[in-house]
């Protein structure tokens, strides 16, 4: 789609909204109507604000909460962990956490949970990511690579029987090939498995595996032998530790470099992906720092994800962000799928009609 193609589609969708702004949230995911955040009771004070998830993420959570405490006149604390996206949807729906960060939306499954638990959620897209092939820089011999090999390399038929680089491009040398990758608790994982291997959670077992990116990272920065997989935040915080892999996906485009360019012109397909906060909608209606704290993550959303290495949205998505959390509109607009080769335009129009 061209750029000029790109701002019309988000026009029209922010006109969409505009014309159906009495038109009820989508909430097949959650039974309970609409709750408005604005309704928060002024008098209730709360100590902290517990996240968890993704983290991929992480930094950008981590970093608006620095700003939050840093500011906040009360002294409000914000617990952000790390678990993985399958992990934090596990606390969040048990009503245990009041944020969690994902790296994929929400699923059938733990809408279920969720629905069971009486949580209702307001999803919240903050930014995209270029999820990012990485080898360690004293690999002379891989300068890119194709979707085809990468899946040769992962899928489950390929445990204990692709072990070397040559297996995978002739030309490469006979060492071996050590894999890091995403938790099977990770939205990463679940992303990277459906995008390359074609299956959500269909990959081979025998690799290194963390739902913490930055263990990854280190792993990769020992190993001359390895190649892995993580959110682009990762690599522009440890530039002199790794060297990404450009990703030729076999249409035609070559293969394309992670980058924020790339990925605002959708050719960096199909590991580009949306990233999102799940906001507990009781806890933002009760709790007034929690309400404040996701009214200043949105504010604060496009300067911090392009300062952690991450593409912010365009204005357009943040002021959908925030009139959906404005109104306190529960529900998601993937219908517990993720979602491949998404583009930034396409994910505002969804926001826009919802």
């Amino acid at each position: 789609m061209s750029a000029t193609g790109e701002k019309l589609a988000i026009a029209l969708g922010m006109l969409v909204l505009a014309t159906s702004c009495t038109t009820k949230f989508n909430t097949s995911a959650q039974s309970s109507p609409s709750a408005n955040v604005t309704e928060v009771t002024s008098s209730q004070t709360v100590a902290a604000i517990t996240i968890d998830g993704s983290s991929t993420v992480y930094p950008i959570t981590q970093a608006i909460a620095k700003q939050f405490q840093a500011e906040s006149q009360d002294q409000t604390q914000v617990k952000v962990d790390i678990s993985g996206t399958s992990g934090g949807f596990e606390k969040f729906c048990a009503g245990k956490t009041d944020i969690n960060n994902a790296s994929r939306p929400i699923l059938s499954a733990e809408m279920k949970v969720c629905n069971k638990n009486g949580v209702r959620f307001i999803e919240l897209p903050v930014a995209f990511d270029a999820l990012t092939i990485a080898v360690n820089p004293q690999n002379t011999w891989a300068k890119d690579i194709t979707t085809t090999e990468l899946k040769k390399m992962w899928e489950p038929e390929a445990q204990k029987k692709i072990t070397k680089w040559n297996q995978v491009r002739a030309s490469w040398p006979d060492r071996p090939l050590n894999l890091y990758g995403a938790g099977n608790k990770s939205g990463t994982f679940d992303y990277f498995t459906e995008a390359i291997v074609g299956k959500v959670g269909a990959s081979r077992t025998d690799y290194t595996a963390s739902e913490d990116d930055q263990v990854l990272v280190d792993g990769i920065s020992k190993d001359p032998n390895a190649l892995g997989y993580f959110g682009f935040a990762y690599l522009e915080e440890n530039q002199n530790k790794l060297k990404a892999l450009p990703v030729d996906s076999g249409k035609g485009k070559g293969a394309v470099v992670p980058s924020r360019e790339t990925v605002e012109k959708i050719q960096y397909q199909p590991l580009s992906r949306p990233l999102f906060i799940y906001v507990n909608a009781q806890s933002a209606q009760k709790k007034r720092a929690v309400k404040d704290f996701v009214d200043f993550y949105i504010q604060k959303a496009p300067t911090t994800v392009a300062s952690v290495g991450y593409v912010p949205l365009p204005e357009e998505g943040y002021h959908l962000d925030k009139v959906h959390f404005t109104r306190g509109k529960v529900g998601t607009v993937f219908e517990g799928e993720a979602e491949v080769n998404l583009s930034i335009g396409e994910l505002l129009r969804k926001q826009a009609k919802f």
